[in-house]
């Protein structure tokens, strides 16, 4: 290895640790983000109390008219609620539907759902002394959410908003009714069933007589819908980067929000939506209209890292109004976990929530990994258990590949005497050297790159597991050996500081085998090939699993216990292969033998040669020049 190699690969450090100081902000700027947030939070929290002050006006108003008669309460709500006036007082009361596996509480104001139990499913929290603990999770229950129509009453500026209306009740064992009258016969309704064990939740709408209370011209009804999503995963970054608004439209691929971006809106122009969902990594809450909305706008915001919230989505939907005289809406929910098998039988494309990712990798995801993996869940109840078998099974489907990169190795290895020996005659004149081991190389048949192509082959399923594991609910909270979590990193040794650069205040105890491993996987394939032509690629061998500790440190404990297998495995199969199934006495032979035909130079290999006598050529003259002088 000549000086020219060696100050490139610490050239190659230092620019890497140099993308990465630049990257992290310093202490001033991360001051500043501080108090842009803080600044942020402030406006919000003022907003909030101004919309909260400007309630309790409403409310009071509601309130000192409900204590005086009614023909002159109508007279002084008619004017903000119209015939509605009648149900803009009451007593807030709330409902219960549920059963074996969702709870969900109901508030007669507004018809809305206030709260969402998931009976199966637990929220994750860190209490101070940093260990994890398992606590119920709801959704929906967030007091700044709203689901609310403006109704385009006749003489009413701005609509009537169903927030601020008292619904009446009716209820069964399944299903549960609330109804704003506005007299003479006319009312809006909400009515809610839950079939049994289901996360869907059939929600209809019922427009009695409205055409004679609502504008003519309005062809649509508004339905705003604002959801904060809360913190649920152990791991923040992860389910800020997999939590989103999704979509579709009636007619087209489904779209999100952009999940990282600050703030992202998306309008769908005018085109139906069949469905909205708020989705968290391993959650959602959706609404699905069977023949489709009007059109919707859509808004995701990533609120700062101090909030109590993840996200705020919100969505305006417009709702079909045809202006007859009872008109029927279908739609459904669904709240629940992103299980693929519920949301796929939903139909619409809804299992496109879960985000396996787009094109091959989704498609590999989707009807190749998952398959594979619930047929191994079947067989064996310990999720570690069935990401070993599942790696045991990509190896043995590769193994042809793998075949092929241990015999090209094997060829390499057999002429290293030969290479020793060319190292010995030209001494420090490298290029010489590249020269004549291409040639040997030619001469024998050897490909140098034969060992990388077939490792190149298994960089998409590699791909697609990187967004599987986090994506996949099965392996939430899934415990094997020391991980707790098999969707988010393990924490075997827990830091009292942070390591920047996305390290964290742990250390990873399956990155940490995973780098081990590669690096005694690495020293055993190098200790018999020679890296003459090109030695930075040994050293950056090295170089790139220490470096790649800082990413998988935080990553999913499944993809890491995954590659700490996989290369395991590989070190299996290559002590296998190399000492029962290739025979190096005939390898050389044939080496041999394919060096007696005669050849044709190929035209990648002719280049190849004509560019390093090139390069040894303008080496003499530098030379030259240089003892001229």
């Amino acid at each position: 290895m000549d000086r020219n190699n060696i100050i490139g690969i610490a050239l190659i450090f230092v620019l890497f640790l140099a993308w990465q100081y630049f990257l992290t902000p310093s202490k001033a700027q991360l001051a500043a983000q501080k108090r842009a947030q803080d600044s942020i939070a402030m406006v919000e929290k003022l907003r909030d109390k101004l919309a909260i002050v400007k309630k309790q006006e409403a409310t009071k108003r509601i309130e000192a008219a409900a204590e005086v008669p009614d023909s002159l309460r109508t007279k002084l709500l008619g004017g903000q609620f119209g015939p509605f006036a009648a149900v803009a007082t009451g007593k807030e009361e709330t409902s219960v539907l549920e059963n074996e596996l969702i709870k969900i509480t109901f508030s007669n104001k507004g018809g809305r759902i206030q709260d969402v139990l998931l009976k199966k499913h637990f929220k994750m929290v860190q209490g101070k002394d940093r260990k994890d603990r398992k606590v119920p999770l709801h959704l929906l229950d967030d007091p700044k959410n709203r689901f609310e129509y403006t109704l385009p009453v006749k003489g009413i500026r701005n609509g009537v908003n169903t927030a601020n209306l008292y619904f009446s009740k009716k209820q069964s064992a399944n299903s549960i009714t609330f109804q704003a009258d506005a007299g003479d016969g006319h009312f809006f309704a909400q009515t809610y069933t839950l079939p049994q064990n289901s996360y869907k939740l059939d929600y209809n709408l019922n427009l009695e007589g409205l055409n004679q209370i609502l504008d003519p011209k309005s062809k649509s009804i508004v339905l705003k819908w604002v959801n904060y999503l809360d913190k649920i995963e152990k791991s923040i970054q992860y389910e800020r980067q997999y939590s989103s608004l999704n979509f579709k439209p009636v007619e087209g691929n489904s779209s999100r929000c952009s999940p990282t971006k600050e703030y992202s809106a998306k309008d769908a122009e005018g085109a139906p939506i069949q469905w909205v969902a708020n989705t968290n990594q391993f959650f959602n809450s959706a609404l699905l209209a069977e023949k489709g909305f009007v059109r919707a706008k859509f808004e995701s915001k990533n609120l700062p890292e101090g909030s109590e919230d993840l996200k705020a989505l919100r969505s305006d939907i417009q709702i079909p109004f045809n202006g007859d005289g009872s008109e029927k809406v279908a739609m459904h929910f669904y709240i629940g976990p992103n299980e693929f098998n519920r949301l796929y039988d939903l139909g619409f494309s809804m299992s496109d929530i879960i985000p396996f990712g787009q094109n091959i990798m989704g498609t590999i995801n989707r009807w190749v990994i998952r398959p594979l993996f619930n047929v191994l869940t079947s067989l064996f109840s310990s999720k570690g258990i069935v990401i070993l078998m599942l790696t045991l099974m990509v190896k043995l489907l590769l193994f042809p590949l793998t075949y092929r990169m241990i015999y090209s190795q094997s060829k390499m290895t057999s002429l290293k005497p030969e290479i020793d020996r060319l190292k010995e005659r030209h001494g420090d004149d490298q290029q010489k050297v590249q020269m004549e081991t291409m040639k040997m190389y030619r001469e024998f048949g050897v490909n140098p790159l034969g060992a990388c192509f077939p490792m190149l082959m298994q960089l998409p399923i590699w791909f697609a597991l990187y967004r599987f594991f986090p994506a996949s609910i099965e392996f939430r909270q899934a415990n094997f050996l020391w991980a707790t979590d098999l969707s988010s990193y393990d924490e075997f040794f827990q830091l009292p500081f942070k390591i920047p650069f996305g390290f964290g205040e742990h250390i990873s105890l399956f990155a940490l085998l995973w780098v081990l491993s590669t690096l005694l996987y690495t020293w055993y394939n190098s200790k018999n090939m020679d890296f003459s032509a090109n030695p930075s690629m040994l050293y950056m061998q090295y170089i790139m699993p220490v470096m790649f500790m800082g990413f998988f440190n935080s990553s999913a404990s499944g993809l890491s216990a995954y590659m700490l297998f996989s290369n395991l495995l590989n070190i299996g199969q290559t002590l296998a292969t190399k000492y029962f199934l290739i025979d190096e006495k005939k390898i050389k032979a044939g080496m041999d033998a394919y060096r007696k035909k005669p050849k044709k130079k190929s035209g990648f290999g002719e280049r190849m040669e004509n560019m390093i006598k090139e390069q040894q050529k303008a080496a003499e003259e530098k030379v030259k020049t240089i003892k001229r002088k």
